[in-house]
Order: structure tokens, then C-alpha cells, then sequence
């Protein structure tokens, strides 16, 4: 059976694009349009991997990833936060990530390759 990928983004393009390169790839694909639906899938559906957009309108990506980490069934399953803020504070938003748990950090745009290689490395087949 192939891995169970969560992508979590606001942005219905990104999600799109997201799914098209992972099925390619043959990865099952989940989707969530905000941190608390993607709580809700991760514990029911139980990925091997999450790409977790870090500013969405509801709930964002950060306090996902805190409850995720702090959840017994969710704390096992890898995170990488995606982000499209090239701010000054980047590296402050990329440590306080990781600090909470994050395994990734990918800075849209990505290319398919980045996105496959993060796959790759993550989740176990």
C-alpha cells in the first residue's frame, strides 16, 4: 500500500499541485484546507507524512504542528512546514518550527523535485 501523504494548505492551487506531483509518484494523497482539519485527518487517517503550510486563516500551520506533536496517535508523524514568507524573520519562523517538532522546511515555490526528495526522505513505504 502506498504511503499516506497530508497536504495542508489554504490555497486550493497549491493542494492541486501538490496532488498531481505525489499520485505520479504513487503516493496516496489526503487533503486539508486549515490546521484544524488537518488535526482531525492526521489522527483518523493516520499519514506516514504531513506538508503543513504555515499561514492559513484558520487555524495555521504552527499551532497544527504544536497540537499534532502533543498528541499522542499524531506526535510520530513527520512535518514539514511549508512557507512562502521570504521575510527577515524566516530563520526566527524556520527554528521556532523546528523547535516544535518540524522534520522539513520548504520555501514555496519549490520545484516537483524538492517536494519528491522531501517525500523520499520522510515517509516510509
Amino acid at each position: 500500500m502506498p504511503s499516506k501523504v497530508l497536504i495542508v494548505d489554504d490555497d486550493p492551487l497549491f493542494r492541486v499541485l501538490y496532488k498531481n506531483h505525489l499520485e505520479r509518484a504513487g503516493y496516496q494523497l489526503l487533503t486539508a484546507k486549515d490546521g484544524a482539519e488537518a488535526v482531525e485527518m492526521a489522527v483518523r487517517e493516520q499519514p506516514q507524512l504531513v506538508f503543513m503550510d504555515i499561514i492559513m486563516l484558520q487555524m495555521g500551520g504552527l499551532a497544527a504542528l504544536k497540537q499534532l506533536k502533543s498528541t499522542e496517535v499524531t506526535k510520530t508523524i513527520p512535518v514539514v512546514v511549508v512557507t512562502g514568507s521570504v521575510a527577515n524573520d524566516h530563520q526566527a519562523i524556520r527554528r521556532e518550527c523546528e523547535n516544535y517538532g518540524a522534520a522539513g522546511f520548504l520555501t514555496k515555490p519549490f520545484s516537483p523535485e524538492q517536494l519528491l526528495a522531501e517525500v523520499r526522505r520522510l515517509a516510509a513505504d
